[in-house]
């Protein structure tokens, strides 16, 4: 049982950055006993994998859309998993999600997770 909320979301300028926080809580809940993902999603399109972060920390994933200007961690102490974005672009503007599934190890597509936040929207302006 597993609750995943996201923030941290917002408008900004094109070049801004933003860090995205996903908080977790639930009965029985042992964070590190879960790996994280963080997926965007527009109006009409599909949701696509940004990163991963396995359960240990020790392995990170990153997708076409997360490479280079993103940055995936988590503080187990905290339950919190953080999305680092910078020099961030208005192609950028989708709503962000924050996943969780019990396993060591996980990938960056939809189907490998089984808990979801709502999403936070980001917005970029030119």
């Amino acid at each position: 049982q597993v609750q995943l909320v996201e923030s941290g979301g917002g408008l900004v300028q094109a070049g801004d950055s933003l860090r995205l926080s996903c908080a977790a809580s639930g009965s029985s809940f042992n964070m590190d006993d879960y790996t994280f993902g963080w997926f965007r999603q527009a109006p009409g399109g599909g949701r696509e994998g940004v990163s991963s972060i396995s359960a240990s920390g020790r392995s990170t994933y990153y997708g076409e859309s997360g490479k280079g200007r993103f940055t995936i961690s988590r503080d187990d102490a905290k339950n919190r998993v953080y999305l680092q974005m910078v020099d961030l672009k208005p192609e950028d503007t989708e709503r962000y999600f924050c996943a969780a599934v019990y396993s060591s190890v996980r990938g960056l597509s939809r189907h490998e997770y089984d808990h979801w936040g709502q999403g936070t929207q980001v917005t970029v302006s030119s």
